[in-house]
């Protein structure tokens, strides 16, 4: 069965950052047919965030409350992520699910990965974007009317001044260029708070803004990190 279909019926998990890529990922799967059981999220070692975005767990367990969906984190070190993921999918195949979505589009390196952790879990990758244009998925996610905040930036791709701002047809009308509109090459990232997925906007406030400067092994870039906090 080819990985990038989601017509077929069954039990699923979705690989949940919180961002409008596994949102739509979700809806996508949803409308297809798909019954979403669970949502999976990697948190930091500390467990009080989200290991890419940076968002806390307790305002991804109030998203998750919004979309009907139960949420199950686990915490892992980046060295240790593979072998928490797996851990996890095959928890998930023994409570009965068969299939794992993820939002990623068009890097082959992601979807190789994530087809090779869902095989060693018995389970079936699904990717609802996979080769879709860029441009193309982020109208359609304004379009179905979902909202989203944008909760870190890659300083060397975007100024500090990008970060925390509404992720809307005026953000994007003033992304320099080169700079990819899903974010997709890892410019930025996003926290979805409200749409059609949604049975309530997510409750949320802005604090302050963050730096973080990356250790040289993974390239010392300094990221910016809108910080937020649940209502």
């Amino acid at each position: 069965m080819n990985s990038t279909t989601t017509a077929q019926a069954g039990s699923a998990l979705v690989s949940w950052s919180g961002g409008k890529d596994s949102c739509l990922a979700l809806w996508r799967a949803r409308q297809s047919g798909m019954q979403i059981h669970r949502l999976i999220t990697a948190l930091d070692e500390s467990g009080q965030r989200a290991r890419s975005h940076g968002v806390p767990p307790a305002l991804l367990q109030a998203q998750a409350d919004a979309l009907g969906v139960p949420l199950a984190f686990y915490s892992a070190s980046w060295q240790q992520y593979e072998e928490k993921f797996i851990a996890a999918l095959r928890t998930a195949h023994g409570d009965g699910i068969r299939h794992a979505v993820f939002g990623d589009i068009d890097l082959q390196a992601h979807r190789e990965w994530e087809e090779k952790v869902c095989a060693q879990a018995g389970l079936q990758a699904c990717l609802p974007l996979w080769l879709q244009p860029r441009r193309q998925l982020v109208d359609e996610f304004l379009a179905l009317g979902f909202k989203a905040v944008v909760v870190c930036i890659n300083g060397n791709c975007l100024p500090q001044e990008f970060c925390g701002r509404e992720f809307d047809a005026a953000f994007l009308a003033d992304l320099p260029a080169g700079v990819d509109a899903c974010g997709e090459n890892g410019e930025f990232h996003t926290f979805v708070y409200d749409g059609p997925a949604f049975a309530h906007a997510v409750p949320f406030r802005r604090t302050r803004i963050s730096p973080y400067q990356a250790p040289p092994e993974l390239g010392s870039t300094m990221f910016y990190f809108q910080e937020l906090e649940a209502i």
